[in-house]
């Protein structure tokens, strides 16, 4: 049911887990005090949040993102000339994707994203959707006995699973830019199970995109574990299903939600423009 939140911003839930639609904003305008507030609750209780009819360019979308915190700069992909807080996803068949799988952004990090914020700039003829999933849902989802298991446990999270030197450190050029993100990005541990720190919300906090292994487990029952989890994670029940249009943002709560961008739109193009809140370190604390 859409529901009027101030006098100009209305939000309509997609669906019980994750996903709502904001009316009423033009972001390019800016963010009042009020309107901010407002769209940080919506995304407390929503996961992900869709704004149509949007004409963002760089420096206004990164002026909107930096009304929700500090910025990060991406250690490897390319961003937009004079806004390097602006990174580019430009992908075809000259750079096929490699976002088509279930991640979390930069928990490579020591303090991983708050969130982000996606505007599509160039898009295919159809295709080229993304999903995100509710590591909230899918966490309440788990028995008892599961959840006991993985309370308190850690995981590694490597930016090398995400960036191989293969395709990443191609030329000269990236060779150096991915050698210098290799050295200031080693391994981190982050709780499998991560208390949100805004909401209290318990949710899964492991990824296909840069966990590598829980490190209190064995390797044979660190990879069943997690590919239980990476398979649980993903359930329809848990998601929710953008198809873009020119013009559309996403704004999504990076701390206890995962995203995967389909690629089934090559040989054509799409070009999107993220820009990146910076957040704290994970935690988790037992309900």
């Amino acid at each position: 049911m859409t529901h009027t939140v101030t006098p100009s911003m209305t939000i309509e839930p997609l669906n019980p887990a994750i996903g709502a639609r904001v009316s009423g904003l033009q972001l390019k305008d800016g963010l009042s005090d009020a309107q901010r507030d407002a769209v940080l609750a919506a995304l407390l209780r929503h996961h992900v949040l869709f704004f149509e009819g949007q004409d963002l360019s760089p420096a206004s979308q990164r002026a909107v993102a930096a009304r929700f915190g500090p910025l990060h700069i991406h250690p490897i992909y390319p961003h937009v000339a004079d806004v390097p807080e602006i990174i580019i996803l430009d992908t075809s068949l000259d750079n096929p994707p490699d976002n088509d799988n279930w991640h979390t952004d930069v928990t490579f990090l020591a303090e991983p994203a708050m969130g982000a914020l996606l505007a599509a700039k160039q898009l295919p003829p159809s295709g080229g959707d993304t999903l995100w999933a509710s590591g909230v849902a899918a966490w309440n989802a788990l028995s008892d006995p599961w959840k006991r298991m993985l309370a308190g446990l850690h995981a590694e999270h490597d930016i090398l699973k995400s960036f191989p030197a293969w395709r990443f450190a191609r030329t000269p050029e990236e060779k150096l830019r991915w050698d210098k993100a290799r050295a200031d990005h080693p391994p981190r541990l982050h709780p499998v199970v991560r208390t949100h720190p805004v909401s209290g919300h318990q949710g899964l906090f492991v990824n296909d995109g840069f966990t590598t292994r829980i490190v209190e487990l064995h390797p044979s029952e660190s990879d069943a574990v997690l590919k239980q989890l990476f398979a649980h994670v993903s359930k329809p029940e848990f998601t929710v299903r953008w198809r873009w249009k020119l013009g559309d943002v996403a704004f999504w709560d990076n701390r206890l939600t995962q995203h995967y961008a389909t690629s089934d739109y090559l040989p054509a193009r799409r070009v999107m423009h993220r820009a990146t809140v910076m957040g704290d370190a994970p935690f988790f604390r037992p309900a």
